[in-house]
C-alpha cells in the first residue's frame, strides 16, 4: 500500500474514531480529525513520498523540515507508516492465544466454568431435578507498558539520504512485533523447557517418552490431547490443532503435514517391513504449522527438540490470552518538544534537536500482557527420545 492510501485510510479511520469518541464524551487521540489538518498531512505526505521515490530533491524536504508545522507532520507520517507496517507484519501468536482487551494497569480476571454438561440423568416421576455441578476458574494478568527512545543527532540528519528515515518506520514495527512474539513464547516456554507448571504430569498434559517430532510422536500427542475431559467427565472437541515448533524443526514438521500418504503400522506408529499400512495423510486437514523462531532463543535447554500442539483459540478453551490497553491497542509513537528558545524569541524547530546537544528524540511506546489459561488445550513434549 502507497503512502498517500495509508495516510487516507487513517484519516478515514480517526474520522471514525472521532465517531465513536464523541458517543463517550470523548476526543479521538490526537485531534487530527480536522479538514485543515488532514490536507497538510496529504501534501506533506506527497512531498515525503516524491523525495524518498526519488521524484523530489532531497534538499525540498530538508528546507520544508526547518517550519516547525512540517515538523509535526513529518512525525505523523513516520507514526502512520510505522502502524502500517505493524498492521501488515505476520502476527504469529494470535493463531495460538486469544486477544483480549484491558481497561487499565491493574490485574484483571479472565473466569472461566467448566461442567453443567454432564450426561442428562434420568428423573423419576415426582423426584426433584438433580443438581449440575459448575466449577469456575480464574486466570489473571496486568499489561504492562514497554517501550524505547530512538535518538539520533542533527547532523545525521542533515548529512542523511533519507535511508535511515525510509528504514526508521519498519523498524519501529518490528520491534514492537518481535516484543509481542517473546513475551508469548515467554508464556508456554522457559529456559529449561515447555513451563513446568502448565506442562505437567499432574495437568496431563505432557506427551509420555518425551518422542521426537515424528508420525509416532504427533500421534502420541494427538492421543494425549484426546484424552483429557472436563470437570464432568466428557471429552473436549478438538477439530483443529497447530503444532508450534523451533525453526530446526520446520522441515521435519513441514514434511509430516505435507505429505500425501503416511506408512504406519496397523496398530498406529511408523509401519516397517511387512506390517505397513499407506494412507493418505490425515494431518493435512488437521494440523496447521507454525514456526516459532523464539524458542530456542527463550529455551535454551529444548528449544531446538521441544514441540507443541495447541487447540485452536476458537475452540472455546483458549491456551492463553494476549491482552491490551483499551485506546493503546497499536504501538505509539512520540517526538519530544524541543527545550531551547532562539535569542530574541521564537519557537525552535524540532528536527533542530535539544538545547544541549542537537539531538532529535523520538519515543514509541506499547502496552500489552497476558496469561497462560486452560491447559487442557495443549500438549507439549520435550523432543528428546
Amino acid at each position: 500500500m502507497q503512502l498517500l492510501d495509508l495516510i487516507e485510510t487513517y484519516n478515514a479511520q480517526d474520522a471514525t474514531a472521532e465517531r465513536l469518541y464523541a458517543r463517550e464524551g470523548r476526543r479521538v487521540r490526537g485531534g487530527r480529525n480536522t479538514p485543515n489538518y488532514k490536507q497538510s498531512l496529504l501534501e506533506a505526505a506527497r512531498l515525503y513520498e516524491g523525495v524518498v521515490n526519488g521524484r523530489i530533491p532531497g534538499w525540498r524536504l530538508q528546507e520544508a523540515m526547518t517550519t516547525s508545522d512540517f515538523s509535526f507532520l513529518f512525525g505523523d507520517i513516520i507514526d502512520r507508516q510505522m502502524l502500517a507496517a505493524y498492521q501488515h507484519t505476520a502476527v504469529m501468536w494470535r493463531n495460538v492465544a486469544r486477544r483480549g482487551v484491558v481497561r487499565d494497569f491493574r490485574t484483571v480476571d479472565r473466569f472461566t466454568l467448566d461442567g453443567g454438561e454432564a450426561i442428562l440423568s434420568e428423573v423419576k416421576q415426582a423426584t426433584e431435578y438433580p443438581a449440575a455441578a459448575v466449577q469456575d476458574g480464574r486466570y489473571q494478568y496486568s499489561v504492562k507498558k514497554y517501550g524505547k527512545r530512538l535518538p539520533f543527532s542533527w547532523e545525521s540528519f542533515i548529512n542523511d539520504d533519507l535511508g535511515a528515515l525510509r528504514d526508521l518506520p519498519t523498524r519501529l514495527a518490528n520491534s514492537a512485533r518481535f516484543s509481542e512474539e517473546k513475551f508469548f513464547t515467554s508464556l508456554f516456554a522457559s529456559s529449561t523447557g515447555p513451563n513446568s507448571t502448565f506442562f505437567s504430569v499432574g495437568n496431563a498434559n505432557l506427551v509420555t517418552g518425551a518422542p521426537a517430532l515424528s508420525v509416532e510422536g504427533i500421534t502420541s500427542g494427538f492421543n494425549t490431547l484426546a484424552a483429557q475431559v472436563d470437570t464432568d467427565g466428557n471429552p473436549i472437541y478438538v477439530n483443529a490443532v497447530w503444532l508450534v515448533v523451533p525453526p530446526a524443526l520446520e522441515i521435519t514438521a513441514m514434511n509430516i503435514v505435507n505429505a500425501t500418504e503416511i506408512v504406519a503400522a496397523d496398530g498406529g506408529g511408523d509401519g516397517t517391513g511387512n506390517n505397513q499400512l499407506r494412507v493418505t495423510n490425515w494431518m493435512r486437514n488437521r494440523v496447521q504449522i507454525l514456526v516459532d523462531p523464539w524458542l530456542p532463543i527463550v529455551d535454551t535447554t529444548t528449544g531446538n527438540s521441544a514441540w507443541y500442539l495447541f487447540a485452536d483459540p476458537g475452540v472455546g478453551r483458549p491456551a492463553m490470552e494476549i491482552g491490551f490497553l483499551a485506546g493503546h491497542e497499536t504501538p505509539e509513537l512520540f517526538m519530544k518538544s524541543p527545550n531551547a528558545t532562539r535569542v530574541g524569541g521564537g519557537l525552535i524547530d524540532p528536527m533542530d534537536g535539544d538545547f544541549d546537544t542537537d539531538s532529535v528524540d523520538h519515543k514509541v511506546r506499547h502496552t500489552f500482557g497476558g496469561t497462560l489459561m486452560d491447559p487442557k488445550s495443549a500438549v507439549a513434549s520435550l523432543g528428546t527420545a
